[in-house]
This record gives structure tokens, C-alpha cells and sequence, in this order.
């Protein structure tokens, strides 16, 4: 095959986004020996705005929008994105070329270093959520995880906490908080999963869209570019990611909005689901769980679906259809409202 010499990555510069990218590059490169990658950083909105919340920014796109438009200038040939952060809608030429073998799509639950105890009562030590004292302080910037803490904890208190994987870890380690929730995959990827108190239950915490999945965008057109990156999608990962999202789409959400998904396979015979893993593709099944919440936390409306996993935008669509139906249309006004 014939290769393009030189590929530049669009990215952001955060610690996370370079790790993804520098991933995506060492792939390329095991691939293509001779491909010349050079990584661009480029700072999105989401980067520049840190003492907002997203919710009240608005808009979708906060953190890939100036990393399209640089595919479209064609000063970048791909951009690696973490999958939570890319909107269901791409502008006209670019498209969604891979999505990569996902990591644990969970959240984490973190607790300070050395000093487990909680800032509201420190006669306590935190090792799980369940420890977690009366009014305990939390830190999260995600509506989607704050809305599920609340509707079981209606006395915790959540604060806004916003900046790189570092920053969230240093506010935690001072004492501003008795536990951060953050994706289980960017700290796992990382290499600090050494931080990480305990994983969350979907029960407790159903994961963002797409989380623990990294995506490739390009040009449509790119005819060069979409042929190299076709061995780095995972095809078992994608079909999940595609219900999920499929799901979001129908809904008219965005990455700061309180909706959930989780969609996996499940092996033929295997009976059930094991630590989120995804199964082979003749699998009997492709399951999801959704859901819609309230700011507040007072009302959370959760739908599960199950079939075909060659199906599986139908699946996302018709379970987002299901949820309306319960209700959850009047709470996403509400949300849209504010």
C-alpha cells in the first residue's frame, strides 16, 4: 500500500489527551515503520474556560471543536479524542474513522493519600463510597454523576471540580473534598490506578457515553488516511460505542447533560456479564443500560434493552425511545431550560 510520509495529530495537551495520542502514534508506528507522526497540540474551549462549569457553558463540541476545524484547514490529518467528548453530530467531511479497544468504562472513586479520613468528620477513615460520613464533600464536574450520587445520597454535598487528572488529585490531597469521582480509564492510563479507592458500580454510577474509549477522527475523503486507520478500530468496542451513542443522539444530549449508557456483549452460553468485558462478536447478545436524571437527584429513570449486536444503533435508538416515554423528556427540558 502506498503510505503518506507524514501525519500530523491533532490533540489536546493535556496529560490525557497526549497519552492517547502518543498511544495512537506508537500503534501507527508498529504498523507503518516508516510513517513520519508528529503530534499538534491545540487548545479547545473547554480548555480555556476552567472556572465555569461545562453545564453552564453550553454548546457541544467544548473539546473538539478547534481540533476539527484544524482537520478541515488541513494543518492536522487525524485527531484523537477521548469518545465522551465527541458530539453525535460531525461537521460536513469529517467522520468517526476507528474507535480503539476500550479500557474499564467505569468511574472511580478516590480518596485523599495517606489521610482516608473524611474533612466532615475525621473520626472516620473512607476506603468505599459507603464510608462516606453524613454531608460528605464531593468532587465531580459531571451532572451525570452528581444526579446518581444525590438520588442516593440526597446529603452529600457535590462541589465543582474542574482541571487535568493533577490538579483534581492536588485539590483532593489538600482537603477539599472527602472523595473526587473520575473515569477509571485516565487515571488507569495514566499508570496511577494505585490511586484509585474503588470502582463504581453501574448501580451506583452508570458511565458517560463512550467513556474508556478513545476515537479517530478524519477526513471523509481522506482515502489514504481512512485505510491506515482501519486496523486500529475494534470492531466489539465499536458496535458498544455506537449504541451508546445512538442512544445519546436520539435524546439530543450532550456530554454535559445527565445521561448515561453502558452497552456490552455478552458470550453465547457465558450466562452474564464479568468486570465489563467485552465478549467476541458472535455473541448472543448486545446488552445497555440508560439512563436520564434530574439535576437534583430526585428522579433517575433507567431503561435496559437487549438484542442483536449487528443492531445495535437500532438498540441505542429504541431505548432512548423507551426512556422518553417514561418521563425522561420533561426532565431533559427542565435541564435544557436551565
Amino acid at each position: 500500500m502506498e503510505r503518506q510520509n507524514r501525519i500530523i495529530i491533532g490533540t489536546r495537551g493535556s496529560k490525557l489527551a497526549l497519552w492517547q495520542a502518543e498511544w495512537v502514534k506508537s500503534e501507527l508506528t508498529r504498523l507503518y515503520p516508516d510513517l513520519n507522526i508528529e503530534l499538534k497540540k491545540i487548545k479547545t474551549t473547554g480548555d480555556k474556560i476552567l472556572d465555569v462549569p461545562l453545564a453552564k457553558v453550553g454548546g457541544k463540541g467544548l473539546f473538539v471543536k478547534e481540533i476539527e476545524e484544524a482537520l478541515l484547514r488541513k494543518q492536522a490529518d487525524i485527531a484523537v479524542h477521548s469518545m465522551k467528548d465527541v458530539p453525535t453530530g460531525f461537521p460536513k467531511g469529517l467522520h468517526l474513522a476507528a474507535i480503539c479497544k476500550r479500557e474499564d468504562p467505569r468511574d472511580a472513586f478516590i480518596t485523599a493519600v495517606g489521610r482516608r479520613r473524611s474533612v466532615v468528620s475525621s473520626q472516620k477513615t473512607i476506603k468505599s463510597f459507603k464510608d462516606l460520613p453524613q454531608s460528605a464533600i464531593i468532587g465531580t464536574s459531571s451532572l451525570r454523576r452528581s444526579c446518581q450520587l444525590l438520588n442516593i445520597r440526597a446529603d452529600l454535598k457535590i462541589v465543582q471540580l474542574r482541571g487535568n487528572l493533577d490538579t483534581r488529585l492536588r485539590k483532593l490531597d489538600e482537603g477539599q473534598f472527602d472523595a473526587i469521582i473520575l473515569a477509571a480509564a485516565g487515571v488507569k492510563r495514566l499508570g496511577l490506578a494505585d490511586r484509585i479507592t474503588g470502582i463504581l458500580p453501574p448501580e451506583i454510577s452508570l458511565p458517560a457515553i463512550g467513556q474508556g474509549a478513545i476515537g479517530i477522527e478524519c477526513r471523509t475523503d481522506d482515502d489514504l488516511i481512512n485505510n491506515i486507520l482501519k486496523p486500529l478500530n475494534h470492531e466489539e468496542t465499536a458496535m458498544c460505542v455506537r449504541a451508546e451513542r445512538a442512544f445519546l443522539k436520539k435524546l439530543e444530549g450532550g456530554c454535559q447533560v445527565p445521561i448515561g449508557a453502558h452497552a456490552r456483549l455478552i458470550g453465547g452460553g457465558r450466562g452474564g456479564i464479568t468486570n465489563f468485558e467485552l465478549r467476541t462478536l458472535n455473541s448472543e447478545l448486545l446488552v445497555m443500560d440508560g439512563l436520564v436524571g434530574s439535576i437534583s437527584g430526585d428522579r433517575v429513570i433507567r431503561v435496559h434493552i437487549e438484542g442483536k449486536p449487528e443492531d445495535a444503533e437500532v438498540l441505542g435508538m429504541n431505548a432512548a425511545a423507551d426512556i422518553l416515554s417514561k418521563g425522561a423528556k420533561e426532565i431533559l427540558n427542565e435541564v435544557y431550560g436551565r
